[in-house]
């Protein structure tokens, strides 16, 4: 099997629900449920792995308060080489609504400190030779997007392959935006976005328009995947156009599906399975995290 890394923000997320979209100030509200949990798009796909048993080297740093202890301590196995920043831990608090949409509130905390210096410290990079490496979260961790063409170049440079899922930008899809990805995803063999984050970054109002010109933007051979909720999971290399339909589940908790696809399709890919094995792998892993209470992952 090649060598799993993951680069970007681990958190801590705050969930409650299910509440009304509008609420009113000064007000307090009951919610039927609440949870407390490791988090990020590190945090999430961290925890895939673990349950697939899957080996792996995580890149991330925390702030130096109890929130921050206690995510070194879920990570034990992972967090000795991460930084410990002087200031607060990122955590964002989830507000479920009934339509099961989701508002994140997030704090600036630790992910604004991570940085490129901190990312060579903490992978063992001879190890990782030959392998993939996920770049998350980068519209959280500003520093460390700066300087993405150094990591980038590390990369390349011990023969590791790079997937990226960018998250949703904050400032929203503006032309510089845009363009900041564009130079980021000719970089990728990997690319991993939501439906929407696809068509928006492409700026085109269809999905397989927008696979074909992300495509065009990746180097030869690079992989688009399209990750598509409800409908599965669409992925695009050489040419060739194929789909993973998602099963049909009862939807219990759907915070962090996209990252847990990305653990199922890229540990599939790792152990040098084809685009549409991947795919199912990553489907399936998904879908059986949304629909169970605790929650359960499972490796096609």
């Amino acid at each position: 099997m090649r060598p799993l890394a993951i680069v970007g923000n681990v958190n801590v997320d705050i969930i409650v629900g299910d509440c009304s979209p509008v609420l009113k100030p000064g007000t307090e509200s009951m919610v039927a449920h609440g949870d407390v949990r490791p988090a990020g798009c590190v945090g999430n796909t961290a925890l895939a792995w673990m349950a697939m048993k899957v080996p792996f080297q995580a890149a991330a740093n925390t702030g130096n308060d109890m929130l921050g202890d206690w995510l070194r301590s879920v990570f034990a196995a992972h967090s000795a080489r991460w930084p410990r920043e002087s200031c607060a831990t990122t955590f964002s608090v989830g507000i479920a609504h009934p339509d099961s949409e989701r508002t994140f509130l997030t704090t600036p905390g630790h992910l604004t400190r991570f940085s490129f210096a901190q990312v060579e410290a903490a992978l063992d990079l001879k190890a990782l030779r030959g392998g993939i490496a996920l770049v998350v979260g980068s519209f959280l961790t500003e520093r460390l997007a700066a300087e993405y063409g150094r990591l980038f170049d590390l990369l390349a440079a011990h023969d590791v392959q790079i997937a990226l899922d960018t998250g949703w930008p904050v400032t929203g899809w503006t032309s510089d935006v845009r363009k900041q990805c564009l130079a980021w995803a000719a970089r990728c063999d990997h690319l991993l976005l939501n439906e929407v984050e696809l068509m928006s970054m492409f700026g085109e109002t269809r999905l397989d328009a927008a696979m074909k010109a992300a495509a065009r933007s990746l180097p030869q051979g690079g992989s688009v995947i399209a990750k598509r909720g409800p409908k599965g999971a669409s992925g695009l290399k050489n040419g060739d156009l194929v789909h993973a339909p998602a099963p049909s589940v009862p939807v219990l908790d759907t915070a962090g599906a996209g990252d847990i696809f990305n653990a199922g399709y890229l540990a599939r890919m790792a152990q040098g399975a084809s685009l549409p094995e991947a795919l199912e792998a990553g489907v399936v892993a998904a879908s059986r995290a949304i629909s169970t209470n605790p929650r359960e992952y499972h490796q096609a």
